[in-house]
């Protein structure tokens, strides 16, 4: 008899194990982590130039556990998408903080840099499959448009952007393309790259209830504005893909 308690106390055991472990990866799926609104809130505000918002929101990713490394990274690759100046600022507030954070007494960790490209890497070629992957496209399709009309753009895009930028291995593609529709949404008339971005966010992994999280977070810390517009963006990705689906 007490040998059969034992053995369903141990079931029950494992069975509430096995529930919360589930709960919690549905949570997780559900919203954005600590480490990811850090990213939306740094990147939004890199983007629109809101320095003095950038400072606490620098301090909070820090303290949500994202890495100098990795905050470092998110100000790099901003560039690409807000210009040098913003992405300068950026990093120049970023050293402020660092500074009085040190003078404090604080050692945030340093995390790790880049692995070194290969010399003999095909940049044109890896930003293409980078894009294509970011896309969800099955195969490189054949230039169009704008890649036509202006054949040097396309080409930075492939091998600085998706090949330069996005090889540098201590960031993953997930966490660039959060930083990326954060300062997307943070600035106005860019519809087209964010919708494209909310798509490439799904294709990391990010589920259609992170996204809505991503809205709220820009609600909540950006601005309503924002989160409505790129509320609107989403809705229109999602109606996409539901069809796609189909």
């Amino acid at each position: 008899m007490k040998k059969l308690f034992v053995f369903r106390a141990v079931c029950c055991a494992l069975a509430l194990t096995i529930t919360l472990t589930e709960a919690r990866s549905m949570d997780e799926t559900q919203t954005l982590n600590a480490r990811q609104r850090g990213i939306v809130t740094i990147a939004a505000f890199t983007a629109n130039g809101d320095l003095e918002k950038l400072k606490p929101a620098l301090h909070d990713g820090l303290e949500a556990g994202l890495t100098v490394n990795e905050i470092k990274e998110v100000l790099v690759q901003l560039y690409a998408y807000t210009g040098f100046p913003r992405s300068l600022n950026g990093i120049g507030v970023f050293m402020a903080v660092m500074d009085e954070r040190k003078a404090r007494g604080i050692r945030d960790e340093e995390g790790r840099e880049p692995s070194p490209l290969p010399a003999n890497l095909d940049r044109d070629a890896y930003g293409a499959r980078v894009r294509a992957e970011l896309a969800g496209w099955k195969s490189i399709p054949a230039p169009s448009g704008y890649q036509l009309f202006t054949p040097a753009i396309d080409a930075f895009l492939k091998q600085h952007l998706f090949a330069d930028i996005f090889a540098r291995d201590n960031l993953d593609y997930q966490s660039r393309e959060l930083a990326t529709i954060a300062a997307l949404a943070a600035m106005p008339g860019l519809g087209a790259q964010l919708r494209f971005h909310l798509g490439a966010a799904m294709n990391t992994g990010l589920s259609p209830a992170q996204l809505r999280d991503f809205i709220a977070v820009l609600d909540a810390g950006v601005g309503k504005k924002e989160a409505v517009e790129a509320g609107k963006v989403l809705d229109a990705v999602l109606t996409a893909r539901s069809g796609q689906a189909r």
